[in-house]
């Protein structure tokens, strides 16, 4: 193992800051995000459900972060840890944050930002022991500036910043891919099940609003509907088997489900046996942030803030994973809970759906299908490479493999 110099965070970085510790005016398609702990993760920043602000109060906070390409981004607050590289494009430049992320403006001459990315990604347990708090874990910026790393050369950084982001960008390609296929397949879906132009729709009557031979119907038509449960936390051996337990982050841009960040033991399992769902059923979060959908590849169990449709029938499973992500708007606007959005089964298996023709259900089956295939080998193929990667990483950043 070679021996390489100890740096801290503070000698290596130009500045190291957090977000404002304040909030900011909201302002839709401002063009000015405002980013928290939430849409940081897998290497990057994710803009889809990220605030957009008034340009005044980004100015303000701004002037504070001043976000250029290649600085590094941590979560230091609740999740501590999660990391991302700023990207060098047009929203980089006007991008800020809460205060519940980092932002670390590595020094070039003495670490470059993969390196410094890879550093922090090997080392994040020991930021998570870093961090105080009893009810919320912090990082202070104090304790992120005494954070000590391991510091090869600036040649050798490279090497090992090569290798391991060979792997991260083979898992982002094999992402644009699935976000292409998924798009292809939600534009079919509003061209036939939309704008009813669907396969011999020149001869088909509109009665009362709907094709004919399509029906006028509720979700529960649609397929069984169970709501999942949380095994007893008092009790720890319920936990850490082997069994699929599924929770809304685990359905945040996935398509389809292929593993899980948690798992049930089968005496857990089985003390709820009646939550068990079968593969290729479709999920609906519906508690907190409602109207995520995704498809379950595995045979598993959800928790409670999830409903899922067991399709009547096989050729329906597309058709109800695109007619459930057009209710996002309506289960938001459902509430029924004191603090947070809350659906229950009752109110979700009511909602008002239409169920079309068999045979069109059939057709768009067929065409969907290998795209699903695909996309679910293609997430098959990102586990590997996050495994792969994951046990070369610590090896790598400890100098015990040669580059």
């Amino acid at each position: 193992m070679k021996v390489w110099a100890k740096e801290t965070l503070g000698d290596l970085c130009s500045l190291i800051t957090d977000g404002k510790h304040g909030d900011c005016r909201n302002e839709d398609n401002s063009g000015y995000y405002f980013i928290s702990c939430k849409d940081v993760r897998e290497g990057r920043i994710h803009y889809e459900n990220a605030r957009q602000i008034v340009h005044g109060d980004f100015a303000e906070t701004h002037r504070r972060t001043d976000l250029r390409p290649g600085d590094i981004l941590l979560t230091n607050s609740g999740t501590i840890g999660r990391l991302a590289i700023a990207p060098d494009d047009k929203k980089t430049q006007r991008t800020t944050f809460q205060k519940s992320v980092a932002i670390l403006k590595p020094l070039p001459e003495m670490i470059t930002s993969q390196f410094l990315y890879y550093s922090l990604a090997v080392d994040r347990n020991r930021l998570i022991n870093s961090a105080g708090g009893a009810a919320q874990k912090n990082l202070l910026l104090g304790e992120l500036r005494r954070f000590p790393i391991r510091v090869p050369p600036i040649a050798e950084q490279a090497e090992i910043a090569f290798i391991l982001s060979a792997y991260d960008d083979l898992i982002e390609n094999n992402r644009r891919r699935i976000r292409l296929l998924e798009e292809s397949a939600r534009l079919l879906y509003k061209e036939w099940f939309v704008r009813l132009r669907f396969p011999g729709h020149e001869h088909v009557k509109i009665i009362d609003g709907v094709p004919e031979g399509w029906e006028k119907s509720i979700v529960s038509k649609l397929g069984d509907v169970v709501t999942g449960k949380t095994p007893s936390t008092k009790e720890p051996d319920n936990f850490g088997g082997k069994i699929p337990f599924i929770k809304t982050p685990d359905m945040h841009k996935n398509p389809i489900i292929v593993e899980t960040s948690q798992y049930l033991s089968e005496k857990g399992a089985n003390s709820q046996a009646k939550k068990y769902i079968p593969k290729d059923s479709i999920m609906v979060s519906c508690i907190g942030t409602v109207g995520i959908v995704a498809i379950n590849a595995i045979k598993a169990q959800t928790n409670q803030q999830i409903n899922t449709v067991i399709p009547q029938k096989e050729h329906f499973r597309y058709y109800i994973y695109f007619a459930l992500s057009d209710l996002k708007s309506r289960l938001e606007a459902m509430g029924g809970g004191a603090t947070m959005v809350n659906v229950n089964k009752g109110k979700f298996e009511s909602l008002p759906v239409v169920i079309p023709s068999d045979l069109i259900l059939q057709e768009f089956h067929e065409v969907c299908n290998p795209m699903f295939l695909q996309i679910k080998n293609l997430l098959i193929q990102n586990k590997k490479l996050k495994t792969a990667r994951d046990l070369l990483l610590p090896r790598l950043m400890n100098g015990e493999i040669e580059v």
